[in-house]
């Protein structure tokens, strides 16, 4: 038998004077009442009351039984209040993982509207181009460009992106567009040098199916928004996401190219471990970043400025 139901019963018939009123209370017969009570003083091994059909007098290792029995209940609704209200209001600790450049232009940003609209949350960025363990280095979440997502966690898709091709008009003025993947061999192309990076290849689909081409050029680093600062130079091709790019798309300083070729799977994602009850201060945050995201003409803002 629960003990919890053991101790409430207890507690209701004190309360209520009788286990006939209690039993309304717990929405049991007075005989299923009783036989708690019963089980409750077995377990003990002690009396805890005088029952009669008309009174119940409590002896006195259960007054201070009774004592205790309240506290417990009176910390376990308190508990309970806390955990119910903490699925509607954000509390607690958030500690998010996000891609340097991104993380510095489209996340930190957003950080103290967030705070000022969840005064019990405390915020922690780290801002890294490294795939983060969120398990084994304690984060929360992650927000995360492409790339595969462990079945363990949940991805939910913050906006659309892609991966393109990029140069100014005045690199293609000067040595063509490239009409196929073979023509990059022919161009110099800015990779991205973080170990396993864009060294080792663009990806791209080609009739459905996903290739890598390896590229080459005189310039290489391992900072995205160097990359793309070169690009906006006109030294060379970038493969960069277009969520970076958008405000240069928009004014041509931009353009680009081998578009028919682009993977369709580079979305901004939310990532975190898959949990029954996500906790409100991951889900506000998701949905506030879905909502910034979402406002017309944002990625074409200088860094996505409100």
């Amino acid at each position: 038998m629960d003990k919890l139901k053991q101790i409430q019963a207890f507690v209701s018939a004190v309360d209520k004077g009788s286990l006939a009123k209690a039993a309304l209370t717990q929405n049991v017969t007075p005989v299923m009442l009783g036989r708690r009570i019963d089980a409750l003083e077995k377990r003990l091994g002690v009396k805890l009351m005088h029952r009669t059909t008309r009174h119940l007098t409590l002896t006195e290792r259960g007054a201070i039984f009774l004592d205790h029995c309240r506290k417990v209940l009176s910390e376990l609704e308190v508990a309970e209040k806390v955990i119910s209200e903490g699925r509607h209001k954000a509390t607690g600790h958030l500690i998010v993982s996000a891609p340097a450049s991104f993380g510095r232009q489209h996340v930190a940003p957003h950080a103290p509207a967030f705070l000022s609209a969840n005064p019990e949350v405390q915020l922690s960025f780290n801002l890294t181009d490294h795939v983060v363990d969120l398990v084994r280095e304690g984060y929360d979440m992650a927000v995360r460009i492409g790339g595969p997502i462990d079945p363990n966690f949940v991805a939910v898709k913050l906006a659309t992106n892609q991966r393109v091709v990029c140069g100014t008009p005045a690199y293609f003025e000067r040595y063509g567009l490239p009409k196929s993947l073979d023509d990059l061999s022919h161009h110099n192309c800015l990779a991205f040098n973080v170990q396993g990076g864009q060294q080792r290849g663009w990806h791209f689909q080609k009739n459905g199916k996903p290739v890598t081409v390896r590229v080459n050029g005189n310039l290489d680093c391992n900072d995205g928004e160097l990359l793309h600062r070169w690009a906006c130079e006109g030294l060379g091709l970038a493969w960069r996401s277009t969520w970076e790019i958008q405000a240069q798309l928009a004014s041509r300083t931009l353009i680009t190219v081998l578009d028919e070729y682009a993977l369709p799977h580079y979305d901004i994602m939310a990532v975190y471990l898959q949990q029954r009850h996500l906790p409100a201060k991951i889900r506000f945050f998701i949905d506030a970043l879905k909502a910034i995201y979402a406002q017309p003409g944002y990625w074409t803002r200088p860094s996505g400025k409100l």
